[in-house]
Order: structure tokens, then C-alpha cells, then sequence
């Protein structure tokens, strides 16, 4: 099979009225550092890379590596008020023959969960890759017990597709349940009329 050359998923920034995602850089290490810093949000995502500066860095290192590997597209997220990093998100699992991809590796700091943030950068991600990249399907993926996750996801509009049972083996020895959700080219349509409803009432 021929890979797609209008498939292929780089380094952008996407900006909407509250906020802007930004390619990581390793200049972003002490900004990831400080809205990463809190156990809460590492609760069902493990290890916490945001210890110490100096596990941020090798987090990030990793993170630019996969980008320079095509695997990945990174961003951090910052509030356009403030212009301060308050999260992070990225493009991942890129099969580019069959124009799937992920939305994964998300996080927001606390003081600006359960906000317009968490919609507005969605929606970027979104846009962008069913509009300019041509997806056919964009798949959200969380641990199984993590139902705040659960919940927002389905608020974006993603459709909850099953639970992949032992997918992963955690630090700790423990194997997580990964419930995965994804929106299909067929769907967009009126998820972003939703999501733009959405935005226009935060």
C-alpha cells in the first residue's frame, strides 16, 4: 500500500480566541514544568514526568525525538491572557495509510480544567486534522477508571467504543484498561456545530 503524502502531520501552531498550541521546544521545559507539577493531574497517568525539572526535560527530549521520528506532533498549550504554558497535548498513534490518528499525552493544570480550555484546544486539534490533514478518524483514549477524563471526552462529541482490556503494564507492575473513544470524517460535521455552540456560550 502507497502511503498518502496528504496525510502527514507536523509541527503547527493552532490558535483560537483563549488559546494557543505551540510545538514544544526544550525552551517550554520550565513553563511544562510549573502547570505540570501537580500529582492530581498524574492520578491515572503514570510515571508523573513533571517531579523535577529534570525528569520535564527528559520527558521532553523524548517527546521531540518521536516528532523528529514522524511518530508524534507535540504542543503545549498556553493561555492566550496570560501567554503562560497551562497544559500540553499532541498528535500520536499516526497510521498514515489509513489517515487515523490520536489525540493523546493531554494534560491541563488545574486552575484552568473544567474551563473553555480543554474544548478550545480540542476543537484545534480536530479541525486540523479532519479539515487540512484529511483524517478519517481521530481516536481519544483514557485509563479506565479515570471518569472526569471519560466524561469531558464524550462532551466533545466522541463516540465510546469499548475498553481494551490489559492494554499497557504500568511502572508499578499493574496492567491499566484503556476505555477508547474516537470521532469518525462522517461525525465531524456535527461535532464541530456542537463544539463551536459550546464556545460560543464560554
Amino acid at each position: 500500500m502507497q502511503t498518502s503524502t496528504a496525510f502527514n502531520p507536523q509541527a503547527i501552531t493552532l490558535e483560537s480566541k483563549d488559546v494557543r498550541l505551540k510545538p514544544l521546544t526544550s525552551k517550554d521545559r520550565e513553563g511544562f514544568y510549573h502547570a505540570g507539577n501537580h500529582e492530581q493531574i498524574w492520578r491515572w497517568m503514570s510515571p508523573n514526568p513533571c517531579q523535577s525539572l529534570e525528569n520535564t526535560a527528559a520527558w521532553i527530549d523524548k517527546a521531540l525525538t518521536e516528532c523528529e521520528l514522524g511518530h508524534q506532533v507535540p504542543f503545549v498549550i498556553i493561555d492566550n491572557h496570560s501567554q503562560e504554558i497551562i497544559g500540553s497535548t499532541r498528535y500520536c498513534s499516526i497510521r498514515r495509510d489509513d489517515r487515523n490518528i490520536e489525540i493523546g499525552h493531554s494534560f491541563i493544570t488545574p486552575k484552568f480544567q473544567r474551563t473553555h480550555v480543554n474544548t478550545q484546544a480540542k476543537f484545534l486539534l480536530l479541525q486540523h486534522a479532519f479539515e487540512v490533514l484529511g483524517a478519517i478518524r481521530v481516536e481519544i483514549k483514557t485509563h479506565e477508571k479515570n471518569q472526569t477524563s471519560r466524561k469531558a471526552i464524550l462532551r466533545i462529541g466522541a463516540k465510546f467504543e469499548g475498553v481494551l482490556r490489559n492494554s499497557r503494564i504500568l511502572p508499578d507492575g499493574s496492567f491499566r484498561n484503556t476505555a477508547i473513544f474516537s470521532i469518525t470524517e462522517q461525525e465531524w460535521p456535527q461535532v464541530k456545530t456542537d463544539l463551536q455552540a459550546k464556545m460560543a456560550i464560554t
